[in-house]
């Protein structure tokens, strides 16, 4: 089973939280193991120790060509000596970015798809077609929510954390979030700031709330006013508060989730939106291998992965 290093919560101290009253501490799950970063590490737990139980079939997963989950997947993979089948949307291109690099370094074999077929990756043809390639295969869904997600996901707080009166987090596939919302204790709130744009996503958690017959414990809320452009878009805004928040803290943040998200909560600070003497946990959720493949493909230049 993948072991994670001790998770800190990091206070942070800045005259705009001393001013507002706010505490505010950032769970640093970038530190939870040096390949498996972040909420992935938790996503991919579970998933994995039941692919270790049929370790003569590889595990197989779906991604973006510079998907954090990819990467994640095939390192993990690697360290508890399974195979990998990355399924990849759209065309090889060589030379392969550092993502893909990375991920085939830790032995992760790629299969292509177009973005046609992979619309449809998950039919019972191409899932036929892949067991006829590959042979028997342990599947992960693209970016790694399923209830042994969820299950790990659920152990990110710990319980000191049940003191902080609201908590924070990136969304993608909603299973991070999921997974919080149902360990938190019915006197916190949840924000959840959506990475993707569109208001679908409210309709996508209730669905696997619903899906997992999950009652949250206590409030939350979905965020999406701070999704800039959408998934993979940026703004100048961004990289400037990422600059920022780096040049501050000491703390480096992605440009897809984790900036976003703290752009978020930074903002909401600024203006007034939480009661003096509120408490707030915010988890940072890794994702800064795609730090070097967002530099090759914009010439962005952000903050080093140390901080």
């Amino acid at each position: 089973m993948l072991v994670a290093n001790p998770i800190i919560n990091q206070p942070l101290d800045h005259p705009i939280l001393e001013k507002s009253g706010i505490g505010l501490s950032i769970k640093r799950l970038d530190w939870v193991h040096p390949e498996v970063s972040g909420n992935k590490f938790f996503k991919l737990k579970y998933n994995l120790e039941q692919a270790q139980k049929q370790s003569t079939i590889p595990i197989l997963t779906f991604g973006g060509a510079y998907s954090n989950h990819i990467q994640a997947t095939a390192a993990a993979a690697n360290s508890l000596n399974l195979k990998s089948i990355g399924v990849i949307r759209g065309e090889e291109t060589l030379p392969l970015n550092p993502t893909l690099e990375a991920a085939q370094k830790n032995g992760m074999k790629f299969h292509y798809l177009n973005r046609s077929d992979y619309r449809k990756k998950t039919s019972p043809e191409i899932l036929k077609d892949f067991r006829e390639r590959f042979g028997e295969y342990y599947l992960i869904p693209e970016g790694g929510t399923n209830s042994f997600a969820i299950k790990g996901t659920a152990e990110i707080l710990e319980p000191e954390d049940h003191n902080f009166d609201l908590l924070t987090v990136s969304i993608g596939t909603g299973g991070t979030f999921a997974g919080i919302l149902n360990q938190m204790n019915s006197q916190q709130k949840l924000l959840g700031f959506s990475a993707l744009k569109g208001e679908f996503i409210h309709a996508e958690i209730q669905l696997l709330l619903e899906k997992y017959d999950m009652i949250p414990k206590g409030k939350y809320e979905i965020i999406t006013a701070y999704h800039f452009g959408g998934y993979a878009n940026y703004q100048q805004a961004l990289i400037d508060f990422i600059w920022w928040f780096y040049e501050q803290f000491g703390i480096p943040l992605d440009p897809i989730y984790t900036g976003k998200h703290f752009f978020g909560i930074w903002d909401k600070i600024e203006k007034g939106e939480f009661p003096k003497g509120t408490k707030i946990l915010s988890i940072h959720t890794g994702g800064l291998q795609g730090i070097a493949g967002f530099t090759e493909r914009t010439g962005i230049k952000l903050p080093p992965l140390s901080g």
